[in-house]
């Protein structure tokens, strides 16, 4: 019976993680072709950032659409109509005529792939709650971080047997093979008993309470804050260690790699850690590994330092994110099952929006410094602290006060 409860189980995560994965593809699969991309179109790297940062918003925002859609419509359907508009954005963005026309498809592409990222964790909270939750969405980060592993060599082999318009027809490929999973493998899990009903009006106003809920907001800043450095790592890496480092693009791809098995190993000790350690400590000691590597980033770009310790450094930091990633997303959504949808569209529009504002940020020096980079990624450190403090830590306090309260209430009553 429990060989048959994993089974089921690792089949759910694989399932899952596939099109989680796809938010990892659409950005990362053509950062190689970056250089390649600016010459086609005869910009400068600006404008090509700025395709990465209409691709982050299209993430984001999209979410707080695809969320709300499957709270309602349950999490099949929205599912597959946004892997058929995938597939659309993919090719055109293969056949834009100009950079403009490529920002706008990029965008869109993002908005579709953002439903696989927010209804899969929906339907992880559709299944699982607690422990198992937490254990899940570690397994699921585990799995679906294979894609920054493959994604980057992935591109990088496509442009160089066709071009960077190669990267966007393959993207589409992988939608339709998505599309087929999404047909015949993904089953219903929020039945029409549980969804959520109403006009528009009860959509904000679910994201209303949400907004309230000071504790689940500290776990989705500390969450997307983190990711904010992700992204800003994405954005600044092709050029740091290409044009700075001369790194080739099959260099830069394996380079780029360790990061996604940096998160796999933070994913793993979550798993091994949680059950005997607190999630609260177990985000704590995250949290102060990724203040001392983003540390580490800011002295030694500062220093002129060398292409292996910024590798090391970022390296650490990815670590942390896969700690504090699954414990974070757990916790927050922990008391939001009936607006799952909703809560995972908070989680990842923070992520892809905080991201959109920090990857531009890292090339306002230009192509060959990278202390922005150091800076940026260390301020979202500090802000990552400053926000589990001042929002989970005060509301963990709030609780704490009340119990104590409710006791002292109880032994008074006794003693009458």
């Amino acid at each position: 019976m429990n060989d048959k409860r994993t089974d089921r189980t690792l089949r759910l995560a694989l399932i899952l993680a596939a099109f989680a994965a796809l938010g990892p593809f659409t950005v990362d699969m053509y950062l190689a072709s970056l250089p390649q991309i600016m010459d086609a179109f005869d910009t400068n790297a600006s404008m090509i950032q700025a395709s990465l940062t209409a691709c982050l918003l299209g993430l984001g925002l999209g979410q707080l659409v695809m969320g709300p859609l499957s709270d309602r419509y349950g999490r099949r359907t929205p599912l597959l109509i946004a892997m058929l508009l995938y597939i659309a954005a993919s090719v055109g963005c293969a056949f834009a005529p100009a950079i403009e026309w490529f920002i706008a498809l990029r965008l869109l592409q993002g908005i579709a792939a953002s439903a696989g990222l927010v209804i899969s964790r929906a339907i992880a909270r559709d299944r699982y709650s607690g422990v198992a939750m937490t254990k899940f969405i570690a397994l699921l980060t585990t799995i679906s971080n294979v894609a920054p592993l493959i994604s980057p060599n992935a591109g990088s082999a496509v442009a160089s047997y066709s071009s960077w318009a190669g990267v966007f027809i393959s993207l589409g490929l992988l939608g339709i093979l998505l599309t087929a999973v999404a047909s015949w493998c993904v089953e219903e899990s929020l039945p029409a008993a549980r969804r959520v009903t109403g006009s528009l009006s009860a959509v904000v106003s679910n994201y209303g309470l949400l907004f309230r809920d000071r504790a689940f907001m500290g776990y989705a800043l500390v969450n997307g804050i983190l990711f904010a450095g992700v992204f800003a790592f994405v954005a600044g890496t092709p050029f740091i260690y290409q044009n700075m480092f001369g790194a080739s693009p099959q260099h830069f791809s394996i380079l780029f790699a360790l990061n996604g098995l940096a998160i796999m190993i933070g994913s793993q000790l979550v798993k091994r850690m949680v059950g005997k350690l607190t999630e609260r400590f177990i985000i704590q000691v995250g949290l102060s590994l990724s203040l001392v590597s983003t540390s580490a980033i800011l002295i030694t770009v500062v220093a002129g330092g060398s292409l292996p310790a910024i590798v090391a450094a970022t390296f650490l930091f990815a670590v942390s994110v896969g700690i504090i990633g699954p414990v974070s997303v757990t916790l927050a959504m922990a008391s939001q099952g009936r607006i799952a949808g909703s809560a995972s569209a908070v989680l990842g529009t923070l992520q892809y929006a905080l991201g959109a504002v920090s990857s531009p940020l890292v090339g306002m020096a230009g192509e060959r410094s990278a202390i922005p980079f150091g800076i940026v990624i260390f301020t979202t450190s500090i802000l990552a602290v400053a926000a589990y403090f001042a929002l989970v830590r005060k509301a963990e306090y709030a609780d704490d006060d009340r119990n104590d309260a409710g006791s002292q209430i109880r032994n008074v009553s006794g003693g009458i």
